[in-house]
């Protein structure tokens, strides 16, 4: 018996602040993944060192969208101060997160 499994990783690495600006820039990226399914979308928080209600928003956006197309998303190498808006929402629970690609 064969199995066949076509995996597709996409890499997603916002800029260093998860702003206005940049959630505007992280959701349009994630708007052009839609029409993609089965895929794994990993977002690389690596070198965001902020992040307001704006990019909480794109993040969830992002998820949400993700899930809707049977879409994995993941957050990877979240900075402490990111990591700390997100305990504090609650979001943390909500999202799959790991330390390192």
């Amino acid at each position: 018996m064969m199995s066949t499994q076509e995996f597709q990783l996409i890499l997603l690495q916002p800029p260093e602040r998860l702003d206005e600006n940049g959630g505007s820039a992280l959701e349009t990226q994630l708007a052009r993944l839609l029409p993609q399914k089965q895929a794994l979308w990993v977002i690389d928080l690596a070198q965001v060192d902020f992040m307001d209600s704006a990019g909480l928003v794109s993040l969830v956006s992002g998820l949400k969208s993700a899930r809707q197309i049977g879409c994995r998303l993941v957050l990877c190498n979240v900075q402490a101060s990111v990591r700390l808006v997100l305990e504090l929402t609650q979001l943390d629970s909500v999202f799959e997160i790991f330390d390192s690609l």
